[in-house]
Order: structure tokens, then C-alpha cells, then sequence
């Protein structure tokens, strides 16, 4: 079974992977995302590290209007935010811990916001965090 996180921020704020690493590093989460992952435009798997463990998620980029427009609630929660980048994962801990300290990274660098479609939950900084550090 899949799972998703969709992270929401605005297309004018999307970091390079060293912003990106340094954002999540300085969260003192032990993750390693992909040396060559570009946020616009990477699709598909993406390996990356956690705990120094090989793991990974699935990513996808595009705008965030698709995803909003029958949710009403959620768009006002996301405001002005007109990017989604959307982590898709199986049931490993390991990767959820990926797209978890990923989504936490993206909500310190860029004020983004995450929200999982599957409990129809929203989370800040904090609450990615509470999550992460319950996933390791």
C-alpha cells in the first residue's frame, strides 16, 4: 500500500538540495537526502539515507491548484502556497522517516505545510517533528 505526503509552498521559495540538507541537518534529524535531487523537476524515486540506512521515497512536483480545488478547508490552511511537492512511500518506518524529515526540512526553509490526504491531517515545523522523531 502507498502512502502520500503532499508539502505545500510557494514555487519562488523552492530550495536547492544544499539549502534543503542544511535545513534538515540543522533539525538535528539524522537524514540524507539525494545528492542530485532538484525539487521542480525530479519524478519518481529518490533514494536517500536515514540513520545512515539506505532508504527513499517516491517525489513529484507540480502546482498545487489541482490538489485544492475540491478542498476548501485545505486551501485556506495553505494560503498563497502555489507549489505541492508530493512524497509517496510503502508502509517502511524507515521511509516515512525519510518524508517526514524531508517535509520538516521544506516547513523550516520555506514556511511550507504538510498535510497527509489519508487522515486529512495538516502539520507545521512542530508537529513534523513530533512525527519524525516518533517514526525513528
Amino acid at each position: 500500500m502507498s502512502l502520500e505526503m503532499h508539502v505545500f509552498l510557494n514555487k519562488g521559495r523552492i530550495p536547492d538540495r544544499p539549502s534543503w540538507q542544511a535545513a534538515v541537518d540543522s533539525l538535528g534529524v539524522p537524514f540524507e537526502l539525494n545528492p542530485l535531487i532538484d525539487l521542480v523537476h525530479d519524478s519518481g524515486f529518490s533514494p536517500s539515507k536515514v540513520k545512515g540506512l539506505d532508504s527513499g521515497f517516491e517525489i513529484y512536483s507540480e502546482p498545487a491548484e489541482g490538489l485544492l480545488e475540491n478542498r476548501p478547508e485545505l486551501r485556506r490552511t495553505v494560503g498563497d502556497r502555489d507549489w505541492c511537492i508530493s512524497f509517496r512511500w510503502g508502509s517502511d518506518m524507515n521511509e516515512c522517516a525519510c518524508v517526514l524529515a524531508a517535509s520538516a526540512g521544506l516547513a523550516k526553509l520555506c514556511d511550507a505545510i504538510a498535510y497527509y490526504p489519508d487522515d486529512d491531517l495538516t502539520y507545521d515545523l512542530n508537529g513534523l517533528l513530533e512525527e519524525v522523531k516518533r517514526s525513528l
